[in-house]
């Protein structure tokens, strides 16, 4: 059997690393221990992130959404609830953006909730 010399698969591995741990500080950008659990790290976190970015918008949408109803003189669960009721389709989102570029659109979205409500 031939002897096998490993030397350029592992530097191939040791620069994709490194390449990855580029901006970090101190030892984590050049030292290839301390940069592997590094970048380790900031993957696990990258993929939890990604998950909670979307609670995060939702989150975000809901008080936009709360905010531009309230200026109607409706609360953000009755309102919801009258979009079900009337089964529009439009996700929060979508009432999120209309609420802040168009507006008069969005009025006419709760007075519309506001008469099947009643």
């Amino acid at each position: 059997m031939a002897r096998v010399k490993r030397g350029v698969t592992s530097k191939a591995r040791h620069k994709k690393i490194l390449k990855m741990a580029k901006g970090y500080r101190g030892r984590a950008k050049n030292c290839i221990r301390v940069a592997i659990e590094k970048v380790e790290k900031a993957l696990r976190y990258s993929y939890r992130d990604r998950r909670n970015k979307k609670r995060d918008f939702r989150g975000i949408w809901i008080q936009r959404i709360n905010a531009a109803v309230r200026d109607q003189g409706m609360v953000y669960s009755t309102f919801i609830a009258g979009v079900n009721k009337q089964g529009l389709g439009l996700n929060r989102k979508m009432l999120s953006e209309m609420a802040i570029h168009h507006p008069e659109d969005f009025t006419k979205i709760v007075e519309k909730v506001r008469i099947s409500i009643q």
